[in-house]
């Protein structure tokens, strides 16, 4: 098992084993059961997301009843810092280096590669981080304009009462027993408060986040848990390049999520699911119309422990994705205790 950033004709890429476009290659028993793992994956995550996400219409109708959901977020939290000591501009600064330096490596390995190494889920990750910053930076900008205009940085978190729809009234906040599959807001403050719900590109941009956070944990601990000690075996040299794609991204998504005031709700690993499994069907699609090698051996449907391979990299997606939650709760732990008059605690 590993992850390579590019064609190669390097030995340890994996070698042609059969020909994939022949019906036989399809029509057995291990093909039914890894489409059974990729489509039990794809209905437990349209489930998470239906339950959970709800639409635009109804994220407005539970902000006036005074409720707010799991996937609840605010406008401002994709683009204010956590502590209110720092300025919008040094995450604008920090997602802006970002997102070039990201840029830069992903077209320097499209040049020394070629375009076939979008072949690779390493590199579909890669550009889905590089899109997160390239967002980031825009939302930030729009926050700056936002932060110089308001009279101090108190609150940035209020708008005026004769705000547009979606936003969300904070004030007078009583139970609802009800509503059992939301929570009450933490962190309020009594006034006639209204905090403004992000609209589709917050959401979109906290999904890329969530999305990213389980890719690209998958693809660095597979390749430096696994696929280095392999390479090291085999006296492989690394160049400067497989080394950046597999760690230059998780840096720069730890210091965004260090900075950052966005939630981690765990049913969005649903979109990661959703992510994993697209790449999936899309090998599928392609190795049914050209014959060509896999890019990772566990994917060759032609192993009779195919379905097991699937199977158990369905279930890596559980631990990649918790590293996430747990960098999160230990920044919450430190910064509430080392910053609490600072530190922005989640509504």
């Amino acid at each position: 098992m590993h992850l390579s950033t590019g064609p190669s004709k390097n030995s340890w890429q994996p070698a042609m084993t059969a020909d994939t476009t022949k019906p036989d290659y399809w029509l057995n028993w291990r093909v039914l059961l890894c489409g059974i793992w990729v489509l039990s994956c794809m209905i437990i995550a349209s489930i998470l997301i239906w339950k959970y996400e709800g639409s635009n219409t109804e994220r407005e109708e539970r902000a006036e009843t005074q409720q707010e959901t799991l996937g609840t977020l605010y406008k401002d939290e994709s683009w204010r810092p956590c502590l209110k000591e720092i300025h919008p501009a040094w995450l604008l600064a920090f997602r802006v280096i970002a997102f070039f330096i990201l840029l830069a490596l992903l077209v320097l390995n499209a040049i020394v590669d070629g375009a076939d190494i979008f072949y690779y889920y390493t590199q579909w990750t890669f550009v889905l981080v590089t899109a997160y910053f390239g967002l980031g930076s825009l939302l930030s900008i729009y926050g700056c304009h936002q932060y110089l205009n308001k009279a101090g940085g108190d609150k940035l978190d209020l708008v005026r009462p004769d705000a547009e729809r979606g936003t969300y009234m904070a004030s007078r906040i009583e139970d609802n027993s009800s509503a059992r599959d939301s929570v009450k807001i933490s962190g309020f403050q009594e006034g006639d408060n209204i905090w403004e719900i992000a609209g589709f590109w917050g959401y979109l941009f906290q999904i890329i986040y969530q999305t990213n956070a389980g890719a690209v944990m998958l693809t660095d601990c597979v390749f430096w848990l696994i696929i280095f000690p392999f390479l090291a075996i085999k006296d492989y040299s690394l160049n400067f390049l497989l080394i950046g794609m597999h760690s230059v991204n998780a840096v720069f998504l730890i210091g965004d999520t260090a900075l950052n005031s966005l939630r981690f709700p765990w049913f969005r690993i649903a979109y990661f699911l959703l992510w994993t499994a697209t790449y999936v069907i899309f090998q599928w699609v392609v190795h049914a119309c050209i014959s060509i090698r896999w890019p990772y051996p566990f994917l060759d449907l032609s192993s009779p422990h195919a379905p097991i391979w699937y199977f158990m990299v369905a279930l890596m997606h559980i631990p990649c994705y918790a590293v996430f939650p747990l960098i999160i709760k230990l920044k919450h732990t430190l910064l509430s205790r080392w910053f609490p008059q600072s530190y922005h605690e989640m509504r």
